[in-house]
């Protein structure tokens, strides 16, 4: 299983609902549970965040790879947890 790591903010809508089709997907597939999304916000951790070549969030990293940067669906969450397992 590859490490996915999550840019976010928590005033960020797009963010927000992210994470609630992430954990939709978690609800509908018991795989999808065992991956393991380090969320980082950054602006709680800026130092981190300026480690990695993003501007908008949500972005997902998989293995230290982007997949995914802004706004995003259902389906382009479901392709990050794919790539993961």
């Amino acid at each position: 299983m590859k490490s996915v790591t999550m840019f976010l903010m928590e005033s960020c809508p797009h963010c927000r609902a992210a994470l609630g089709w992430v954990n939709q997907l978690c609800g509908e597939n018991p795989e999808y549970k065992s991956i393991e999304i380090e969320k980082i916000d950054e602006n709680a951790y800026p130092d981190i965040a300026a480690k990695f070549d993003y501007y908008y969030v949500p972005t997902f990293y998989v293995d230290g790879e982007k997949l995914h940067e802004g706004a995003a669906s259902l389906e382009k969450i479901r392709r990050v947890l794919d790539a993961a397992l």
